[in-house]
């Protein structure tokens, strides 16, 4: 009956424990932190000649972590650039090809103004002057066709030399999607590529998770999506360790509109409940929190 009543005291107080550390409990649901997963790909075809990156690296956005070879778009651009300069030597100067029919032009406007007032003294005919003004006309209206061809011929080069110019970009441009970089800060989860092996367009080479903000997906029972909604301000808590957290600024970005089991490592609050609702809240990391680290979230 002693041993009895022993047993009866020990599981009325854990009862009690068990019940207090419940009514105790500071926060409406739990989960584990996880990052914005990013998988970097290849955007240009060569041989990977640099590639300085490794699982648990640390990348800033923008870094350059290596490169693909190329040397053949390089001479290509080479080669463009050799044919925009040849294009560019046949453009004609307007002005100085016409030097010289203007200036004869010129010369024969003097020579009939002379003419004009030898007529009037009769010191010259009519016929004379009509012969000037014929040279005159014939002269502007040659100086107006080589003006147009000169013109054309021009036209012809610059849209040449622009669609030359276009195709220049376009290498550049491939030129430098050969630079592999991270396109956020975050860290390096994965890689999936080695220094001196071919890089094919869409080939994933390493995969980054960004770090600077964090998404807590926590689960809540069906009583508690009433007091959620996208949106909202809520209060996140980091587990540092067993007996400390740090307190964290969040906001509901999705709530799951499909009940799931209960993940065995998540508690809730209503332990008693076997479907919960996922829900994500994105959290800005000061560097603290760590991907897969345990929070809690008070609505």
């Amino acid at each position: 009956m002693k041993l009895f009543g022993i047993m009866m005291t020990t599981a009325a107080l854990a009862a009690v424990l068990t019940a207090c550390s419940k009514k105790d409990v500071d926060y409406d649901a739990s989960g584990i932190f996880e990052t914005t997963e990013v998988v970097v790909s290849a955007r240009g075809n060569g041989e990977i000649e640099l590639f300085n990156v490794e699982e648990g690296q640390q990348l800033t956005a923008g870094t350059e972590v290596g490169y693909i070879d190329t040397l053949q778009l390089d001479l290509q651009r080479r080669q463009l650039l050799a044919n925009m300069s040849a294009a560019d030597s046949h453009r004609l100067n307007e002005s100085r090809q016409l030097a010289s029919l203007r200036q004869q032009i010129a010369n024969l406007k003097t020579e009939k103004e002379r003419f004009e007032r030898l007529v009037k003294d009769n010191a010259a005919t009519s016929k004379q002057l009509d012969d000037i003004n014929y040279q005159i006309e014939v002269l502007e209206k040659q100086l107006a066709a080589t003006s147009e061809q000169i013109s054309s011929s021009n036209t012809g080069i610059k849209e040449q030399t622009t669609g030359i110019a276009a195709q220049i970009a376009q290498i550049d441009a491939k030129i430098a999607d050969c630079i592999i970089s991270s396109p956020v800060n975050g860290i390096v989860l994965a890689k999936y590529a080695e220094a001196g092996e071919y890089a094919a367009t869409g080939k994933p080479l390493f995969k980054v998770g960004d770090i600077s903000r964090m998404k807590l997906r926590a689960y809540v029972t069906a009583p508690q999506l009433t007091e959620l909604h996208v949106g909202q301000e809520v209060k996140v808590y980091a587990d540092l360790g067993e007996s400390d957290r740090k307190e964290f600024n969040g906001k509901v970005i999705w709530i799951s509109d499909e009940a799931e089991f209960t993940p065995k490592t998540i508690q809730t609050r209503d332990e008693r409940s076997n479907l919960v609702y996922a829900v994500k809240i994105l959290v800005d990391n000061d560097g603290t929190i760590k991907r897969g680290m345990y929070g809690d979230v008070k609505f």
